[in-house]
């Protein structure tokens, strides 16, 4: 869904340089044409707009693969024309999703027997995998309410504060509550033992993140398994564990396969990895691994036959290309463990030399933890002159996409920087990002502070009044994250919004 606003009346028209070689005239903006143009006027206007948007390389925001190798690129464009679901007429491709479903499954140490197929499925990404994962939750817990003769109609999940959009997202959508565990101030993940604290009797499971958004960090899943453990019997309640593994999924059997935080701990019903992100397949793919087919209810599962021979199917949507399954097929096998710890690895050692580089300006505080996702999140030590939003703001003249954002509740005064290191990030980049940012550091130096002035001069103001009241360190802080945060906003209203 597109939420955007049309523009000006005196910008109702869709120009190209070169594409008056084959047409002259203009094109209308929002309507469709009322006559057809040759291919290589349409390809040309295409491609002169699209020069304007930002290199995916140097978009150190997303998680998403932005690189594949020259032979993936080309399964990817011979499969594009074929439709997932039509399984009966593409019998290959669901043979190699099964495939991918059952090595993930492996990899996270699912309780299989030699013979035994794993449960899950390939999906757009992770947020329709939480979906799917959550109605799991929802349906076997209203199930058993049901039978046990108890009300069935007020679920919640206990969620850290920060938890993905998608989560709230899910909560919203299929009326469930999300009871979030607040953050602090040097603890920018959720709390087990606040998470447990949390759980009810009508909590159908709580979301354990491998990988922040945030920071990096993994949550650990190992003791909140242990201090639910101890709850369920002392409750009666069997209450579950999901991981939300979208990021670190990919990351933790290859850099720390000693850490329990899988389907190790008997908790653990059910995992989500986003394939397009450490899994190294451009966007488009997500998984949802079960346990067992016990934690996947029976009634969810829809069988179709007029594709031809029966299919069973759980998905939110229904048509999607092949071209990503099969390209997360080819990166398990092209890779295999080997390749895949090796490119793990390679992302840490560069978001280590970030981190060193950053270190070395005496400018910041590191956020990010050492083991976790390969990102590195920072902060101004002192941002009473210029903040994050700033540099934010100005890497943008060299190429470079930082994101800038201040924390969840009850962090909200801290703001960070952050950058994500995928497999296309190399050293040298590494290297190059640290100069510019000491450039961009130099340049604000010498520039008057904006946002720190405004606030000065309020309180000037205030003490011509007699009415000041002096702010600490940390109130200031949080009128300056206050101030970038509705100014971003403010922008973005007046940009394309998409959901």
């Amino acid at each position: 869904m597109v939420l955007s606003k049309t523009a000006s009346e005196t910008d109702v028209s869709v120009h190209s340089t070169f594409a008056s070689r084959y047409v002259r005239t203009s094109l209308p903006r929002f309507k469709m044409p009322e006559n057809s143009i040759p291919k290589e006027a349409a390809y040309q206007i295409i491609n002169d707009e699209l020069m304007l948007d930002g290199n995916p390389r140097l978009n150190l925001a997303s998680f998403v693969t932005t690189w594949m190798e020259p032979e993936c690129d080309k399964l990817i464009m011979d499969s594009i024309n074929k439709n997932y679901v039509d399984m009966d007429e593409y019998p290959v491709t669901t043979e190699l999703q099964n495939r991918c479903v059952n090595i993930i499954a492996h990899l996270f140490n699912a309780p299989l027997g030699e013979s035994e197929a794993a449960v899950g499925v390939g999906t757009v990404g992770s947020s329709e995998a939480i979906m799917l994962a959550g109605l799991a939750f929802k349906r076997k817990w209203q199930n058993k309410r049901k039978a046990e003769g108890k009300p069935y109609d007020k679920p919640n999940i206990v969620t850290g504060a920060n938890v993905q959009v998608c989560w709230e997202k899910f909560a919203r959508y299929f009326e469930v509550e999300l009871k979030e565990v607040k953050l602090r101030e040097g603890y920018y993940v959720m709390d087990p033992v606040k998470a447990v604290e949390m759980v009810d009797e009508n909590t159908i499971c709580v979301a354990a993140i491998l990988g922040s958004t945030l920071n990096g960090e993994f949550e650990d899943v190992k003791l909140l398994n242990d201090l639910l453990i101890k709850k369920n019997k002392e409750t009666g309640w069997d209450t579950p564990i999901h991981v939300d593994a979208a990021s670190g999924g990919f990351i933790a059997p290859f850099l720390y396969p000693e850490l329990e935080w899988d389907f190790r701990l008997p908790l653990v019903k059910s995992i989500n990895v986003s394939g397009h992100k450490y899994g190294l397949v451009y966007a488009g793919i997500g998984w949802v691994i079960w346990r067992n087919k016990e934690d996947l209810p029976e009634e969810l599962i829809f069988h179709i036959n007029y594709l031809g021979a029966d299919q069973p199917t759980f998905t939110l949507n229904f048509s999607k290309g092949s071209s990503q399954v099969i390209a997360q097929y080819y990166q398990l096998i092209r890779l295999g463990y080997e390749g895949y710890r090796n490119v793990m690895e390679n992302c840490h050692e560069n978001a280590i030399v970030l981190k060193e580089g950053l270190e070395k300006t005496g400018r910041f505080n590191i956020v990010s933890k050492d083991n976790g996702v390969p990102l590195v999140a920072f902060s101004l030590k002192d941002n009473k002159r210029h903040d994050e939003f700033e540099i934010s703001e100005t890497l943008r003249r060299f190429g470079w996409i930082v994101p800038a954002y201040t924390m969840p509740a009850d962090a909200q005064h801290i703001t960070v920087l952050r950058v994500v290191i995928r497999e296309d990030f190399s050293r040298t980049l590494a290297e190059r990002l640290v100069l510019d940012i000491q450039k961009v550091l130099h340049e604000l130096d010498t520039l008057p502070a904006k946002v720190n002035a405004k606030l000065a001069m309020a309180e000037e103001e205030e003490a011509k009044s007699g009415t000041v009241v002096k702010k600490t360190a940390i109130e200031t802080q949080r009128e300056v994250a206050a101030f970038w945060k509705k100014y971003v906003s403010e922008r973005k209203i007046n940009k394309n919004k998409i959901c």
